[in-house]
């Protein structure tokens, strides 16, 4: 096998994992139209076609699937003996990819990652912020940040941030003309600032704790958004009763900008964690990151 085979058989696979032209270049770190030339001179090296392209997606053909099939194991060795031979360096080398959201990214991840980088000139960290729910073993991360109780249980859960709390707020000139409620159940008497999940598209039911059980309220307003910047806009200017996590609304309830309510009926729930699939093997350098982000509160 010529050497630039396999780098062109690693393009395909990446293609072949991600269905798609356009995500396995992003995950490369190059063009489309370069990695579609890379697959078309395989295919034309080879004699077979191997990805049936559409409009939508992209396809393995019989013949893809199976040289996906063998060539997955064969990479994956190569990568472990890669991790092992890293294990004899006297100083801890290597890469590690991370998904998190744009909050536990900034305010979890980067501040603890930031003084292990400098420690550890060799260590390379990857963080790829997005806000959907992402399958990290298809799309090739060492670890993913979610919340506690969002993490699927085939996988491992490492806690790196405190408790959290959702919390309703408003502006203390709202309270002033529509009152403050009692209950959450009279939340349906006011005029509510509803968040649209970017990650189902649904929108959020308000999540409360009463008597020792969990109450969910629909609520409805005049505005709705699935950007908690503008809800924050929209609460503090007078537009309603907002329900965002603590962390959005600290500084604004600090400075008097925004009250809580409802405060007896808003358990804490587990923060965010870093997880990763259960049969991976920790090589040195995921331990090291792992252990700078495991939260000590």
């Amino acid at each position: 096998m010529k050497r630039e085979d396999l780098g062109d058989l690693m393009a395909f696979l990446a293609v072949c994992e991600a269905r798609s032209f356009t995500r396995a270049a992003a995950r490369l770190g190059t063009s489309q139209s370069a990695l579609s030339h890379t697959v078309k001179r395989l295919e034309e090296r080879m004699d077979l076609r191997l990805l049936t392209r559409t409009t939508r997606n992209v396809m393995p053909t019989p013949a893809g699937e199976q040289l996906a099939a063998t060539l997955r194991p064969a990479l994956d060795g190569i990568e472990a003996q890669l991790a092992a031979l890293n294990e004899m360096r006297d100083r801890p080398a290597g890469l590690v990819r991370i998904n998190a959201s744009h909050h536990a990214a900034t305010e979890i991840l980067w501040p603890k990652l930031s003084p292990l980088l400098a420690a550890h000139p060799d260590v390379q960290i990857e963080i790829v912020v997005e806000q959907r729910l992402t399958d990290i073993v298809e799309d090739r991360f060492d670890a993913g940040v979610r919340l506690g109780e969002s993490v699927e249980k085939d996988m491992i859960a490492v806690r790196i941030g405190p408790d959290l709390r959702m919390l309703a707020v408003a502006a203390p000139d709202y309270f002033a003309q529509a009152g403050r409620p009692a209950t959450p159940q009279e939340l349906t008497q006011h005029n509510c600032i509803n968040l649209r999940l970017q990650t189902l598209g649904g929108i959020y039911a308000w999540e409360f704790e009463q008597d020792g059980r969990p109450l969910n309220v629909r609520v409805s307003g005049q505005v709705t958004s699935s950007d908690v910047e503008i809800i924050i806009r929209a609460c503090l200017d007078g537009r309603g009763i907002a329900c965002l996590p603590d962390y959005h609304l600290r500084e604004h309830i600090a400075a008097g900008r925004l009250e809580p309510v409802l405060e007896a009926f808003s358990p804490a729930f587990p923060g965010y964690h870093l997880y990763y699939p259960s049969r991976r093997q920790a090589s040195p350098v995921f331990a090291l990151v792992l252990e700078a982000l495991r939260h000590r509160g």
